[in-house]
């Protein structure tokens, strides 16, 4: 928002004309925000970089520099603010001269962890945001952690994972995304560490490999030659049981009950999915609940 103060606390409700429309295509977003600074701006592409906390140099080498190349095409940056390769996102961003966007799992009028104080100010001094669900004066917990990453997922068009190990909190943004809809990248590294693992297995399930940034350029359609997404790319970052719907679908419709006995999900899981499909332009409703799936040069 034009002229706002950096110091000042709001809280947005999500009946406000403020409250970011992206937030809204999800139900299990906050009915409240609390922001310092600014809000991304919508219709501008905005890319989440997460990461592990205990990275190694290489981590924050790729993690700066995926930031400052995107952020210098104009680019918003979201993250979490934690040490590593989040704090490196951050200030790649700021680098690249875009603004950029932390979601706290605390009060947004603190700044933890303490030691990001620099960082916390430069992000709201250089037109950037921090936001919170959470009132402020709410000290961090770790289980605040998990439910935040939901909100950096949803703000994203993109999440790029730049190391993670194999069970970390930047493996539930990434299964957010997909929820959600968007798209996963994962930044390889050597498959000798366990750094690696998680984006090793991210890209094993289906992730876009992340060996440049300009990979993501090309899926923000910045770059020419990815602009418009294909079936077959909007596959590779199904998760997992959507993937699976997705793959009962042919030509002949089939019944919700078709699908849940072939894949043997609960109907309430299946519906969901199915409408997921519909929306994503992967599957079409053909009479009364039959879906067939969706030709790409139907879609298009």
């Amino acid at each position: 928002m034009e002229g706002t103060d950096s110091n000042t606390i709001r809280c947005i409700d999500y009946y406000s004309g403020e409250y970011p429309e992206k937030l809204r295509s999800y139900q299990d977003m906050p009915k409240k925000l609390y922001v310092r600074g600014k809000l991304p701006v919508p219709g501008r592409p905005a890319v989440a970089i997460v990461g592990a906390r205990m990275c190694s140099a290489y981590g924050r080498m790729q993690a700066f520099r995926f930031a400052r190349e995107l952020s210098m095409a104009g680019i918003q940056i979201i993250s979490g603010m934690a040490y590593g390769i989040d704090s490196e996102g951050h200030k790649g961003a700021l680098e690249g001269g875009s603004p950029t966007f932390a979601v706290l799992g605390n009060g947004v009028d603190i700044c933890y962890p303490s030691g990001n104080r620099p960082l916390y100010e430069r992000i709201l001094r250089e037109d950037g945001g921090i936001l919170s669900e959470y009132p402020p004066g709410t000290m961090a917990r770790n289980y605040f952690f998990p439910a935040r990453n939901r909100i950096i997922s949803a703000l994203s068009d993109i999440v790029l994972v730049v190391e993670a190990k194999e069970k970390s909190g930047s493996l539930i943004t990434a299964s957010h995304a997909l929820e959600q809809g968007k798209s996963v990248f994962a930044v390889p590294g050597p498959v000798t560490e366990e750094l690696s693992r998680g984006c090793h297995k991210l890209i094993y399930d289906g992730a876009g490999i992340a060996y440049s940034p300009e990979i993501l350029l090309e899926e923000c359609g910045i770059l020419r030659g990815k602009s418009n997404k294909s079936n077959e790319k909007k596959q590779l970052v199904l998760a997992t049981d959507l993937n699976l719907v997705y793959s009962c679908l042919d030509l002949r419709p089939k019944s919700p009950d078709d699908f849940i006995r072939e894949t043997g999900l609960s109907p309430g899981k299946v519906n969901n999915l199915l409408l997921e499909l519909e929306l994503m332009g992967l599957a079409r409703e053909e009479g009364r609940h039959h879906y067939v799936k969706q030709d790409c040069a139907d879609s298009s």
